[in-house]
């Protein structure tokens, strides 16, 4: 069966019958989450060698070995695969084949729609799809205030947006920003706006907020060096596009005020919610002098175009972003 991150939690605490779970997506951090958790509700602990076989890609010629062991204290047996590939579909095929109630999990975050291994496992009546996609906007903000209230810390409404704007796209960094907070507000605490930026800083998605106020204000030198810097660190073009086209609607609202109510900058943005990050002020107003309502919609449709190009099957993705990147900042200095 094919499930959404939202049904996930539901089935990952409670694999019952399933012998296969295949988490994929671009958010590798909830993959892991997402796997950890359906191990530990199988094998109940994530460090018991005799009930938990944990497969690197160097070892997954192991796979239809470890789900035919049997667990020599009792209880379920879990095999987690990491990185698994459309290898894996000939020998996953053969161990499901024979009768037994181990798991086994699959991490997949490089799998492709047309994958092998996802049309195995998708219509199997035992087994399980999760897609991990990272989420924005009041998905992320929901998310986030979930974790907080789960660990009795309350948070303003403004504060949480803000936060969660600051947020890059991978989840095992978002519960570390978190935790950070929950460290910072102690027991019962709450967190207003001040407090989580005092916490926070601009730790969370720098080289993100670096490449597109850099790209944004025409600074070609720094777009290039921070999206390099993004891209190294691993962060995808999909993600890197959001962060960009985000400040663009961000400028975007900004300049409509501006245009609309005849305010000066610095009082259009301090309307705006989440408020501009104290130390970004200057690159946002800068920027907001160089675009116009006209310019941030082009540039706006522009990146949105380009988030679709690199969800292409075997487009060259990073280099899409890289060159999309340096034709915004291009754009700014022409216009200078």
């Amino acid at each position: 069966m094919k499930l959404d991150a939202r049904q996930a939690p539901r089935v990952l605490a409670n694999p019952g019958p399933l012998r296969a779970i295949l988490l994929h997506g671009e958010d590798s951090g909830l993959i892991r989450e997402f796997a950890a958790q359906a191990v530990t509700a199988a094998a109940g602990t994530l460090d018991d060698p005799f009930r938990l076989a944990t497969l690197p890609r160097d070892a997954h010629d192991r796979l239809s070995e470890e789900m035919g062991a049997l667990s020599l204290t009792g209880g379920r047996r879990v095999v987690w695969v990491r990185d698994a590939t459309d290898g894996l579909v000939a020998p996953l095929k053969q161990a499901l084949a024979r009768p037994g109630d181990t798991l086994v999990v699959l991490e997949g975050p490089g799998l492709v729609s047309r994958s092998k291994l996802r049309a195995l496992v998708e219509p199997m009546p035992d087994g399980a799809v999760i897609a991990c996609y990272p989420e924005e906007g009041r998905a992320l903000e929901a998310q986030v205030g979930q974790m907080l209230t789960a660990q009795g810390v309350r948070i303003e409404s403004d504060a949480l947006s803000w936060f969660a704007s600051r947020l890059g796209p991978d989840r095992a960094a978002t519960r570390g920003e978190v935790e950070k907070l929950v460290l910072y507000a102690g027991e019962a605490g709450r967190l207003d706006l001040d407090d989580v930026m005092a916490c926070t800083g601009d730790a969370a998605g720098t080289t993100l907020d670096e490449a597109a106020y850099a790209a944004a204000a025409g600074d070609r030198a720094a777009t290039d060096l921070a999206i390099e810097r993004t891209l190294a660190e691993g962060t995808s073009p999909i993600a890197a596009a959001r962060a960009l086209l985000s400040h663009l609607h961000r400028l975007r609202q900004v300049r409509a005020v501006m245009d609309e109510a005849g305010l000066a900058a610095q009082e259009a943005m301090a309307r705006l919610r989440p408020p501009v990050f104290f130390k970004r002020a200057a690159a946002f107003g800068q920027a907001l002098s160089l675009w116009s309502a006209a310019g941030l919609s082009r540039a706006a449709e522009q990146t949105q175009a380009l988030e679709l190009a690199c969800k292409q099957t075997g487009a060259p993705d990073l280099v899409l972003c890289r060159r999309h990147f340096a034709a915004i900042a291009a754009q700014v200095r022409a216009r200078r």
